[in-house]
């Protein structure tokens, strides 16, 4: 299953820069590279130690290329667990693609996407849930994504299923060996250990499901909808809250026609903001199209921001803004609504005491000034329960390992059924020999080509 071949591919960003690094990996990559390198110490690179550094040149026949720094790792003791060279060359387009296709006229081929990452999972470099993480690592773009992508990619959410699989693979030998003394009725598995193993692994699998929640909110950003009647300061909101004139403002109601989204980084976190039209009934048909698509980013959202001015609001309005309130809640019970007065820089003492008196929980703001722009940043924050994070446990954010463990769990169940209700070994056996193919499956133990070839098409290629 492991490929034979010598790949190549550009392993920093394409494009023009201070340097580029070609990545050669296979085992006649040194054989590949010794002769097309020319050593300002005179050197044969194939005679060098690993995990050394060395000037020299590039060379086709006798045209010098580039000089270049070359990285040498022999053996197995490399990223990919292959011989690897890695090329240090100036950032010039041009010169990149005159060295990779001199590598290319000389034995190498081109990698495909994820094919170093896949040779260092097939060659026990990386389990699966590890070589995904590489992936999670190269785009994570918070502190909170970063932080999960290297707990994983270090072995964190590994080594906690392998320990599980490890100890139910234990019992399930044993079970396995009582069938074969079946007519002795021979009980090899203690119950009573057996059933606490289940009930300890029933946990983790839970608190693994639970926290994919917080995790993938984290992996993919807040989706947050700011919405509300035309006029209300949404846009003026959005740009306060990004720091930069992303929408268009102005006095005319009805604006903004189409949703602008951008994303920031609070507290560690991704929030996406998703400005919308303004809700009012209208005979335009662009700006129709715009409100129905701020009651689809309203569903689509995990948090809606309900802007108001504060500076309109009279005692019918307020009962009508409580009404709105109230058809919000009643559908999305589950979403977070924040009720947002904008504009308050307009009010007097009196009238913001009125205000937050009518309407409970309600968040002073003046999007134009600036004023609780903060505050209501650190409110968001909130809702995102951190605490795993910041006690540093395993967090799931790849929805295939959640579909996994949702599976094993469902397997563990039936163990359990099967100890409480004093099921046969062999029954019992079918349930605990599928627990360990879902597990398997997380950590690649259990793979298929159809499933790495999914995975690894999502990376880059040289990586």
């Amino acid at each position: 299953m492991i490929p034979q071949d010598t790949i190549v591919a550009l392993a920093t960003p394409s494009g023009a820069g201070a340097i580029a690094v070609i990545r050669v990996s296979g085992k006649d990559a040194i054989a590949i590279c010794t002769p097309l390198f020319r050593s300002v110490s005179g050197k044969e690179l194939d005679k060098q130690k690993s995990h050394t550094i060395h000037l020299g040149h590039i060379v086709d026949g006798k045209r010098v290329l580039d000089e270049v720094l070359i990285s040498i790792f022999k053996g197995t003791n490399s990223y990919t667990g292959e011989p690897t060279i890695e090329i240090s060359c100036h950032g010039s387009i041009y010169i990149q693609q005159e060295i990779i296709q001199l590598l290319l006229r000389k034995g190498c081929r081109m990698a495909d996407a994820g094919e170093f990452t896949l040779r260092a999972f097939l060659n026990g470099k990386l389990d699966l849930s590890q070589a995904e993480a590489v992936a999670d690592l190269i785009a994570s773009d918070s502190e909170a994504s970063h932080q999960i992508a290297m707990q994983q990619m270090r072995g964190g959410f590994s080594n906690e299923i392998k320990m599980l699989r490890d100890e139910l693979l234990n019992f399930a030998s044993l079970i396995e060996l009582e069938l074969d003394f079946a007519e002795e009725d021979v009980e090899f598995a203690d119950r009573t250990q057996f059933k606490e193993l289940i009930n300890r692994i029933t946990k983790v699998l839970k608190r693994l499901i639970d926290s994919f929640a917080v995790g993938n909110v984290i992996k993919n950003g807040i989706p947050v909808a700011i919405v509300g009647e035309p006029n209300v300061g949404k846009s003026t909101l959005l740009n306060a809250l990004l720091n930069e004139e992303r929408a268009i403002v102005s006095d005319i109601a009805g604006t903004t026609r189409d949703t602008i989204e951008d994303e920031i980084n609070i507290g560690g976190i991704g929030f996406r903001f998703i400005d919308t039209a303004g809700i009012r009934d209208t005979k335009d048909v662009v700006e129709s199209i715009g409100i129905q698509k701020t009651f689809e980013k309203m569903e689509q959202a995990q948090v809606v921001i309900y802007l108001v001015d504060s500076s309109q609001l009279t005692a019918n309005s307020l009962q009508v803004l409580k009404t709105e309130i109230g058809k919000i809640k009643n559908k999305y019970p589950q979403k977070p609504l924040i009720i947002v007065a904008n504009k308050v820089d307009k009010l007097s003492h009196d009238q913001i005491a009125n205000l937050t008196s009518e309407i409970e929980n309600i968040h002073l703001l003046s999007a134009k000034t600036g004023l609780g722009v903060e505050e209501l940043q650190n409110k968001l924050l909130e809702f995102v329960n951190t605490g795993a994070l910041r006690n540093n446990e395993t967090i799931v954010t790849n929805t295939r390992h959640y579909d996994a463990l949702l599976k094993a769990l469902e397997e563990i169940q039936k163990v359990q059924y099967g100890l409480d209700t004093g099921l046969s070994g062999d029954l019992m056996a079918i349930d605990i020999r599928q627990a360990l193919y879902h597990f398997g499956e997380i950590t690649g133990e259990i793979s298929c080509d159809d499933l790495l070839g999914n995975i690894f098409a999502n990376f880059c290629i040289g990586k």
